[in-house]
């Protein structure tokens, strides 16, 4: 069965929702906010359709034409794509990948930086991060308002619980520097050896 990147997997969970063409499908991934969660631009989603659909795993439908605009090509998931799309979500529910994120990175070489600049840095993240949390708690809001389950959108709880969860170890940790608690090296150059 194919792989299916992040990008493909989101393709085909908007074709389970309906038939559609990739512009339509591209607008309803940045009128959702996915582009938060899925790297996608009109180009990567019209490559990611085109394989999908050589994979056999959509086919087209129907096409469409409005105006002026150029014909556009409807797609709908095939038996294959549902199987490849429920294969990978369970997959991706019940194993833990370590995504190499570069933040944990950076934190263990935060010590190569004098400490009133890591706290003024960590402090940037913390006030980004509690920006985060804000447009998700307004989403989470938005998303009351229009009746949807909660199962629905689980997403987005998930990441605000993560945003939290970082915002607390970033406060804590900025805490402890500015108190002098978490000891910080002199800023000497560590000898070579």
């Amino acid at each position: 069965m194919p792989q299916l990147n992040p990008l493909a997997f989101s393709a085909l969970a908007i074709l389970i929702d309906a038939p559609m063409h990739p512009y339509e499908m591209y607008q309803l991934m940045l009128a959702r906010k996915e582009d938060r969660v899925v790297k996608v631009s009109a180009g990567s989603l019209y490559r990611a359709v085109e394989r999908l659909a050589r994979d056999g795993l959509i086919a087209p439908t129907s096409t469409e034409r409005m105006g002026n605009r150029p014909e556009r090509t409807v797609y709908t998931v095939t038996e294959a794509g549902r199987a490849a799309f429920d294969e990978r979500l369970e997959e991706m529910l019940a194993r833990h990948v370590n995504e190499f994120p570069e933040f944990p990175l950076a934190v263990g070489e935060a010590h190569n930086l004098p400490v009133d600049r890591v706290v003024e840095l960590l402090g940037a993240r913390l006030d980004a991060i509690r920006d985060g949390i804000a447009w998700y708690d307004a989403a989470v809001v938005r998303i009351a308002s229009k009746g949807k389950p909660k199962s629905f959108v689980l997403n987005v709880h998930y990441t605000r619980a993560m945003l939290t969860a970082e915002a607390e170890w970033l406060a804590a940790t900025v805490d402890e520097l500015r108190s002098g608690e978490l000891e910080w090296p002199s800023g000497d150059p560590a000898p070579l050896t």
